[in-house]
């Protein structure tokens, strides 16, 4: 695994190129403006296999794994921060966009051979 790791499922078609471009880089942009981490340490894939038909209403399901120890609030603002990047570029209401984070310990989490440090440290 890599740290972090944004896996973004859409409706095929749903996303142009450009979009999925500038997304990507909004994501990397705003995660590590948001914990400090490197650029090299974000990573952003797009699915297109995604139900043709809205799930509850949703064609954007965003998941994204992160180091632990952000707190709920921040948590939050990052999320939404993204939300507003695919509204954005992609033209998709933000009602129609799941996303969420999980929690990832340091010690379960290799990038470039090396274990992550403990947030803080």
């Amino acid at each position: 695994m890599t740290m972090a790791l944004y896996m973004c499922n859409v409706v095929k078609g749903l996303f142009p190129e450009e979009a999925k471009q500038k997304i990507a880089a909004d994501i990397t942009d705003i995660h590590c403006e948001m914990t400090g981490a490197p650029r090299t340490c974000v990573h952003v894939f797009f699915f297109e296999d995604a139900p043709q038909l809205p799930i509850n209403g949703k064609s954007v399901f965003l998941f994204g794994s992160i180091r632990a120890g952000r707190t709920d609030v921040r948590k939050s603002d990052l999320v939404n921060r993204i939300k507003a990047s695919i509204c954005t570029h992609a033209g998709v209401p933000r009602k129609q966009i799941i996303a969420d984070t999980t929690d990832v310990p340091a010690s379960w989490v290799m990038e470039g051979g090396d274990f992550l440090a403990e947030p803080g440290k």
